[in-house]
Formats: C-alpha cells, structure tokens, sequence
C-alpha cells in the first residue's frame, strides 16, 4: 500500500474511533460531541477517552488501535456508536471492523490537526478551536466564515487547511466548492505547518476584507 492509500485508510480508522468511541458516548453522558486536538492525537472535552498515537486511552486503561472496534468500547465499558441525531452520519465504522491504524499516517494526521489548532489560536485568540467528528476538521467560525484544517476527504485526500465563508465568493483565490483550500505540505514538522496555516488563514481574511470577487 503506498503512502496515500495508508494514510487515507488511518484518516477514515481515526475519524471513525473519533465518532463512535469518543464523540458518541460524550454525547450520550454529557450532549456535546466536541473534541480537543493534543500533540500526539485528540480528546473528549467532557469524558476521559482519547485518542493517543495508536492507542485507545480512557481513565483506567489503553489498548493498540487494532483488532475489533467493539473490543475496545468492551474494554473502555462504553457503548460503541456514533452521536445519532446531531448531524447525518456518513460512513460510520463498523462495530465488527478491524482496525489497522498506521503509526506514520497517523503521526501525519495528528501533527497537522494540532498545527490547525495552534494556528487557529494565532489568528483569531478569542476562538476556541473544536475537533468536529463528521468532518474531522478542527476549526472556528468568526463573522459566518469557517476557518480551520481538515484531516482530507473526498475533495482533497491529504490535510489541508480552508476558509469557508458562508457566502461564496468568486475569483482565483476561491479555489474550493466550499471557499479556498491550501494543501499542507506533509514534510513540514509542527511549527513549521504552523506557519504555513497561520499565513494562508491571514490571506485569506485579507481577501474578505478586500472584499475580492
């Protein structure tokens, strides 16, 4: 398997783990299904699970992201499955599925969502960045503009960071159905992707305030 096919493959382990191991349980204790990103991976705000480089971690314990989905919710003594009712659930992971998660993509994944979350405080202190499970972007919306980095999808399959403001704009900068995309450059450490967010969201509040079309 070459290196994009693994890391998307990690991408939709961990956006499932994120959803049905950690956001739907939060949501079922405590009504929200915000995450926190970490340096080596991302948490629940209201229930001690995470997600910690290739493991499952929870108040009492810690498993390897593999095997049997269901065994960890088993041995973390939560109900497996994804927040039903808050947003529509695409591509849930199986309970029955076994999980392979690749310890360099996500080494990958975990380094660019963190970079966002940082870069996010940079540009706009007042926000507080959210892991939102269905999308898996960690982001802020300041004045019906989404700002933020997406872990990749079926638009860009590789993380990227974007400005998605509520009302489409036209021109060259708008590059994306939903805004303007920059991919990140996988071979940047933290800080450096740091910057290269933190310079890309301040272009692009520049092309808003210019009011470019």
């Amino acid at each position: 398997m070459d290196a994009e096919n693994a890391y998307v493959t990690t991408r939709r382990q961990l956006r499932g783990v994120a959803e049905s191991l950690i956001a739907g349980p939060q949501f079922r204790a405590a009504g929200t299904i915000r995450l926190a990103v970490r340096p080596d991976g991302f948490v629940g705000v209201e229930l001690p699970l995470a997600v910690h480089g290739v493991e499952f971690c929870w108040q009492d314990g810690a498993a390897p992201l593999r095997g049997r989905a269901a065994d960890l919710a088993t041995a973390a003594d939560i109900t497996f499955g994804p927040p039903d009712g808050v947003y529509d659930i695409v591509d849930p992971l199986s309970a029955d599925e076994e999980l392979d998660v690749d310890p360099v993509a996500a080494e990958l994944l975990h380094r660019c969502l963190y970079a966002g979350g940082y870069a996010l405080k940079q540009v706009l202190p007042e926000q507080h960045p959210v892991l939102w499970p269905g999308h898996f972007d960690v982001a802020v919306t300041e004045a019906e503009v989404n700002y933020g980095v997406s872990a990749g999808d079926e638009h860009h399959p590789l993380p990227y960071a974007y400005v998605g403001p509520w009302v489409q704009r036209e021109g060259p900068f708008w590059n994306a159905p939903f805004g303007a995309i920059r991919p990140l450059t996988v071979a940047h450490d933290v800080d450096e992707l740091a910057v290269d967010i933190v310079a890309f969201l301040n272009e692009g509040r520049a092309a808003l305030l210019a009011g470019l079309d």
